[in-house]
């Protein structure tokens, strides 16, 4: 019997100081984040920016980089600080019964913070749904500016990466694929992360 991961968990590749997220744009944002190691100026700080932890999730968000708008994926590592510090000023992008005070309440914390948490299922390398989630982290306002201007380590860009798993894995070979796809492990968050946003 494999072991199934907590419904609720991050898993990252990650390091001491460092933790990758990945996000997909059009090659006009893509291409120069990527060579220059930071967003271009038409990056627009006050917008809403989702990154996510999970390698495989992505490939089913862009569509291994193929689709419109997100043919240029991204690894971008970021300072744990930065990823822990999203995490405390988070709240969920949903309402939950019995969680939430009321929908006042949540509604209020939903205002008041600089970045939200929706949990989705993880892919697996077919891109199908499994039972358990990941994370996806929204930055807004302060969030999203000290991401752009404070955070970032670096920025690779890993489409090339995404089109040979996909290409892997529509020949069947499966065991192939897997090895490429980035080894996330548990990231050691706590409840003193999690304790708020685990819904």
């Amino acid at each position: 019997m494999s072991f199934v991961p907590p419904k609720y968990q991050i898993r990252a590749v990650y390091s001491e100081s460092t933790v990758t997220v990945y996000q997909a744009y059009d090659p006009v944002i893509g291409l120069p984040a990527a060579r220059d190691g930071r967003f271009p100026g038409s990056w627009k700080r006050g917008r809403m920016t989702w990154v996510k932890p999970s390698f495989l999730w992505m490939m089913y968000r862009c569509g291994w980089g193929l689709k419109e708008g997100q043919q240029t994926v991204l690894g971008v590592e970021i300072t744990r600080e930065g990823f822990e510090w999203a995490l405390r000023h988070a709240c969920l992008s949903h309402y939950v019964r019995g969680f939430h005070e009321n929908q006042a309440d949540w509604k209020r914390e939903l205002r008041e913070s600089p970045a939200r948490v929706q949990w989705d299922p993880e892919r697996d390398l077919r891109l199908a749904a499994l039972p358990y989630r990941s994370l996806q982290l929204g930055l807004s306002g302060e969030a999203s500016r000290r991401y752009a201007d404070e955070w970032i380590v670096g920025i690779r860009d890993v489409t090339a990466l995404a089109h040979e798993v996909h290409a892997l894995m529509r020949e069947g070979r499966v065991d192939e694929a897997r090895v490429r796809v980035p080894e996330e492990r548990p990231y050691p968050a706590g409840g003193a992360l999690l304790g708020r946003l685990g819904r």
